[in-house]
């Protein structure tokens, strides 16, 4: 195993361990924004402080030079406010009001980049208990990332993504174990990566997350860019309602050292904030998104005026927002290269009333490509299958490519994921666009037609494996053989008892 490894499994094991301080206290839907903070805090700290200290080394030790040079830094950490201001003054009452006035320091320094940020988080909580045991519980945690393991500096850890990719394995595992509410902060990175490779980002594209949660699927696209040809030219948006779990996506973005990005704290649907500078929706190269499943209450009552003019197709149905998603995803594509991928549940592929005329118009206005398939737990608080509906407005022919992927997965205890091997050969079929054996099938819009526009992957893509037929005569003569076999074996013991004295 090569250092790099070794490193950011170090790494993620002593974040995931710093969570024992709040283990049996509190609950990891609550626990999981005050270390994910702790962490991003401890890295600006460590790489403020290395900087600082490559610059003494090569200037000597002038406060005055040095303070001008930490100027142009990403980032600016007040005097007072560090990670190490915070450690040494752990023993002293009032840690939760010292955090707090250290975040709010940072932030206002950092306006541009970090406004409300940490407005939803606060150490001086008393979901951490009383004044005494809240002050214990913080001087344990400044102590857990205080560790040796935990030394984030760019000269230990060198160039590498490991701060960002830590703050990944800390938001999955915290998704793992936080039941249904990790569907509205997390998608799968086996998922994300698939909907990246199906999008195809290209550089100088505009990508979009109109439900981007922590912004996984987002970083999933820039990489993809950048992993082609190291471009970073491209530009991030996305709107997400949760305010913790929007501060999650902008930390998260900060730590991946993504600055070319725009994310909007709202909802998405009611109130739209990426907007162009006409007021209208921005429109987009690329829109992903994985949004909660069947919404209820996602806006219906204010649907008929809406001034964006999103369900002019139809409005969904009150208590189920999967199509006021994709409505609106439709809405925000550029006119000559839009394309998209959502994940939905396989509800929205058969569903009548209204969905099913809405599913139709968007069918016969030639706008779905494809859909997909998912294996059944792939995605963290349900167990449920899935599907990727991919729309495209640069479709050359009317034909919708019908992938069933949902028996090639690789199983967990708990939990499926999609092996390499797997993605591959999802993409590979989306790219080529044929008809593979009970795997994808290319229906023309005839086809669709026939089945009353509904999309259930079954009516396309046969899956029907017929049993062998059981040759009777073969079956006689093995038991007739296995008869034989038990004779003999009966004679045999027989003797062996007669020798023994017991027989007859």
């Amino acid at each position: 195993m090569s250092n790099d490894a070794v490193k950011q499994e170090q790494i993620n094991k002593a974040v995931w361990n710093a969570c024992d301080t709040f283990r049996g206290t509190i609950s990891p839907d609550i626990y999981k924004d005050y270390v994910l903070t702790m962490l991003f805090v401890k890295y600006l700290s460590d790489v403020w402080q290395d900087h600082y200290n490559n610059y003494v080394a090569e200037y000597g030790d002038t406060p005055e030079l040095i303070e001008e040079l930490m100027k142009n830094e990403r980032f600016v950490l007040p005097r007072g406010s560090s990670f190490y201001d915070l450690h040494d003054k752990r023993h002293e009452p009032g840690n939760g009001e010292r955090i707090d006035k250290a975040l709010h320091a940072i932030e206002e320094a950092n306006i541009v980049k970090l406004a409300d940020v940490f407005q939803d988080i606060s150490f001086n909580s008393n979901k951490l208990g009383d004044e005494k045991q809240k002050n214990e519980i913080l001087r344990h945690i400044l102590e857990d990332f205080a560790r040796p393991e935990l030394n984030l500096r760019p000269s230990r850890i060198g160039k590498l993504d490991v701060i960002g990719n830590a703050y990944e394995y800390l938001i999955k595992n915290f998704a793992a174990t936080s039941g249904k509410k990790a569907g509205e902060f997390y998608t799968p990175p086996e998922v994300s990566e698939l909907m990246a490779e199906i999008v195809d980002p290209q550089a100088g594209d505009e990508i979009c997350d109109p439900a981007c949660g922590s912004a996984s699927l987002l970083l999933k696209c820039a990489n993809q860019i950048r992993k082609e040809d190291g471009s970073k030219k491209f530009a991030l948006f996305g709107q997400e309602a949760i305010g913790s779990t929007w501060a999650l996506a902008k930390m998260n973005m900060f730590l991946h050292g993504i600055d070319n990005h725009k994310l909007e704290w709202g909802d998405t649907i009611r109130n739209p904030l990426l907007l162009d500078e006409n007021g209208g929706l921005k429109h987009f190269d690329v829109v992903v998104a994985n949004p909660p499943f069947s919404l209820e209450k996602w806006g219906h009552e204010g649907a008929d005026g809406d001034p964006y003019a999103r369900f002019r197709r139809g409005v969904p149905p009150k208590s189920k927002g999967d199509y006021a998603f994709i409505l609106h995803m439709i809405e925000t594509l550029k006119p000559k290269t839009g394309r998209m991928a959502v994940v939905v549940p396989h509800g929205v592929l058969f569903r009548g009333s209204a969905e099913g005329k809405i599913r139709q118009k968007l069918i016969e206005e030639n706008l779905l490509d494809a859909v997909i398939g998912l294996p059944e737990k792939l995605f963290y608080g349900t167990g449920i299958p899935a599907a990727v509906l991919v729309f495209r407005k640069d479709k050359t022919d009317n034909n919708v490519l019908f992938i069933d992927a949902s028996r090639e997965f690789q199983a967990g205890k708990n939990q499926n994921q999609l092996s390499e091997e797997n993605i591959a050969k999802v993409v590979d079929t989306y790219k080529q666009r044929d008809t593979r054996d009970k795997y994808s099938y290319v229906a023309s819009l005839e086809e669709i037609q026939e089945n009353d526009f509904n999309l259930n992957i079954p009516r396309y893509v046969d899956t029907f494996e017929e049993e062998e037929e059981i040759d009777l005569m073969a079956v006689q003569a093995e038991r007739k053989e296995i008869e034989a076999e038990i004779a003999k074996l009966n004679e045999q013991m027989d003797r062996y008892l007669k020798e023994l004295g017991y027989g007859a």
